[in-house]
């Protein structure tokens, strides 16, 4: 037997076709998935943000019950590990970068393997001293409702992200792909073996929702480029026209995560996987693009 886990961040259903046929974006491998699988109604998330979700993932039990953001506990039973433990191969490849970062550190450790591609949000990845970090803030919106106590914390997050993305410049480069190179690499390698599990999960499409440029070019004029693409976490302060842009963004980046999800189905179509493989594709939590004046 063998699984695959096809983990996006951010990932909102009423966007996908198998919950709404009217959707905007094009997403024909979404659509393809929902002609191989089971779509779940009713499927409710206990805690939303990044780690939390993840540590219920990995332990089975609902983590807000009692306690907030976190690494993995010693005394949690992860189900990677438990895999691992039982002679089945777990392997992660992710661009999540909060995996490496404190509160996060004690998950990929769970795995058989694990490699993390660098660089998504505010990854403290590339160094630049060229930026101006105390002003440089260009692709962040800077809405009123925000406290003056995190503007410089957005501040030092859009220069560090500024920094990563002069490394992302062609699709190939993109961390998203990367991590879905590592994951079809361990398929391919391991099609052959019995127990193994693999979860690709990739931090996309979470905001800043930076896509490369190819996908952007369906949504935006390159002669008149739209660079806002990291909404706040706030009531909303701006035009319709800006919401409307950034759900645009959101879209291309959306297009980006199908592209990557029929990498998945090929190489299961290739190598004629569906008769023997689990194949799961989740999300965390979605996003409100300016619904309830969020």
């Amino acid at each position: 037997m063998h699984a695959i886990m096809v983990m996006f961040d951010s990932l909102r259903r009423d966007m996908l076709p198998c919950y709404n046929p009217d959707c905007k974006a094009d997403l024909p491998n979404f659509a393809r998935l929902g002609e191989h699988s089971v779509t779940f109604d009713k499927s409710y998330v206990c805690s939303m943000p990044c780690m939390p979700a993840r540590r219920e993932i990995h332990t089975g039990r609902a983590n807000f019950l009692h306690r907030s953001w976190g690494p993995l506990e010693p005394f949690d039973d992860s189900m990677p590990e438990l895999l691992k433990k039982a002679g089945v191969h777990a392997h992660l490849a992710t661009d999540h970068y909060h995996y490496i970062q404190d509160g996060g550190a004690t998950y990929h450790g769970r795995y058989s393997t694990w490699e993390c591609y660098r660089g998504q949000e505010s990854d403290q990845w590339i160094g630049d001293c060229s930026l101006p970090k105390e002003e440089f803030s260009p692709h962040l919106m800077n809405s009123p409702y925000m406290p003056d106590i995190l503007k410089p914390i957005r501040r030092r997050s859009g220069w560090q992200n500024m920094a990563n993305r002069s490394r992302m410049l062609k699709e190939e480069e993109f961390s998203q792909t990367l991590t879905f190179d590592n994951g079809i690499d361990f398929i391919r390698r391991n099609a052959e073996y019995d127990n193994w599990f693999v979860q690709i999960e990739t931090f996309d499409p979470h905001e800043p929702f930076h896509a490369p440029d190819n996908f952007q070019s369906k949504w935006f004029d390159p002669d008149e480029p739209f660079e806002k693409d990291w909404p706040n976490y706030c009531p909303v302060a701006e035009n319709e026209e800006t919401i409307s842009n950034i759900r645009k963004k959101y879209m291309a980046l959306l297009e980006y995560c199908d592209k990557s999800l029929g990498r998945v189905l090929d190489v299961m179509d290739e190598l004629d996987l569906w008769k023997d493989t689990l194949l799961i594709v989740n999300t965390d939590h979605g996003f409100f693009l300016g619904e309830h004046d969020w």
